[in-house]
């Protein structure tokens, strides 16, 4: 596996147990709890035709006893840097769809690739890259994440690379990325700033709030003129004050707002996540992992754009000034923290990890629930949340492990 340059890393193969059924061979799974957005199905089956789920299996279908797993749709991830030695901003083609790969073995089958900050005809070219794997169906879409974001709340952006967002230059790079730009995170109170947001809603990209240290008046100004994410809700914000309320409550409040929450156990407190979920509700929130490099790989030195990171017993920090620099998490384990740690409902967990950021995305026709003529998406967990299988577009990606 690649790494960025410099970087040390104990590299941790994953294995997987293909089933033997033939790729595309209809299947049944018979027996499993499954959750679909109607609601729970103890006892259930679900069969997959091909690359889609159908509402009735063909006579030659094979069935596959999965008692006492769950069966869910495939986690959908808004925000991610990289994984299994690779970075999505430096890496090669090769690398970044090992990185991809990495988080499909943890359950995402669908993701959106993020850049960090850095100089924008790199990034540009980057865009470029990166929207060929789109057009490929490796990736649901690119994020921008920097370099228009504020220098107060930049977190493991590197300062000397950040800009204003002048609208002419996030159109630069929505141009680049040949209309596969998903997201781009801004401080939406910069010079340029809401002008940047409305020309992304007429684009039809997202316009994220995230890296600001706005306060409440000035979020709420962005939301109105077309702001549809809160970027990592808590993280590199100003926090909630009672007097000043700054941007969490604005975005916490409007229903207009998806909020994203990366549940790692280091960047929220579980009562913080318990509170966004109250709040917005599951409809509105969407984990993500905001990963970089060392996910799935192990601990060492790494590379995030220009900036050196050390991970240590999972926790990516700046060698500069320690620094919280994304996460090595992945979706699987976003999963189970939210059911055994953070009290969700299984349901409100699909929602949040599935539901609702294939419904940000536009994609919820295609992926996000359990339905008949949706891509056979999904997963195998077992009754303590592990995760013991993983369909893509109705292949096994992990095979069911059922022993």
């Amino acid at each position: 596996m690649a790494i960025a340059p410099g970087a040390r890393g104990t590299a941790r193969p994953a294995t997987t147990h293909p089933h033997p059924a033939t790729a595309g061979h209809p299947t049944v799974l018979t027996g499993a709890t499954v959750v679909l957005p109607t609601g729970t199905v103890e006892n259930g089956r679900l069969t997959v035709d091909g690359t889609r789920i159908a509402a009735t299996p063909p006579e030659n279908a094979e069935v596959i006893d999965v008692t006492g797993h769950y069966v869910v749709p495939g986690f959908v991830d808004l925000h991610n840097h990289g994984g299994g030695g690779a970075s999505f901003t430096s890496g090669s083609v090769d690398d970044i769809l090992k990185g991809i790969h990495t988080h499909r073995l943890h359950g995402t089958t669908t993701l959106v690739a993020s850049t960090v900050t850095g100089d924008l005809d790199v990034l540009a070219r980057r865009a470029g890259l990166l929207s060929e794997l789109a057009e490929q169906g490796e990736i649901a879409g690119i994020h921008f994440e920097g370099p228009f974001i504020s220098p107060c709340r930049k977190g493991a952006h590197s300062e000397e690379l950040l800009r204003d967002p002048d609208p002419a230059e996030v159109r630069k790079l929505i141009d680049a990325a040949r209309g596969r730009a998903a997201m781009v995170t801004l401080a939406t109170e910069l010079p340029g700033g809401l002008d940047s947001v409305r020309l992304l809603a007429e684009r039809g990209v997202i316009a994220a709030i995230g890296h600001t240290d706005a306060s409440y008046e000035q979020t709420v100004q962005a939301i109105d003129a077309g702001a549809t994410v809160a970027t990592h809700l808590f993280n590199a914000m100003p926090p909630l004050g009672h007097r000043a309320p700054g941007p969490i409550t604005a975005l916490l409040e409007d229903d207009r707002i998806t909020v994203e929450l990366i549940n790692d156990g280091t960047h929220l407190h579980p009562a913080a996540l318990r509170l966004a979920f109250r709040h917005a509700g599951a409809d509105r929130v969407a984990f993500i992992t905001d990963a970089m490099d060392a996910a799935g790989f192990g601990d060492g030195r790494y590379w995030l754009g220009p900036l050196e990171v050390e991970v240590t017993d999972g926790v990516a920090r700046l060698v500069a000034d320690g620094t919280i620099a994304g996460s090595t998490l992945t979706l699987d384990r976003a999963f189970k923290r939210a059911v055994t740690v953070d009290g969700l409902s299984v349901e409100d967990a699909v929602t949040a990890l599935s539901a609702t950021p294939a419904r940000l995305l536009g994609m919820d026709d295609t992926i996000g629930s359990l339905e008949p003529g949706k891509s056979a998406d999904l997963l195998l967990l077992d009754s303590a949340f592990d995760l013991k299988g993983v369909m893509r577009r109705g292949e096994w990606v992990v095979g069911p492990q059922l022993g």
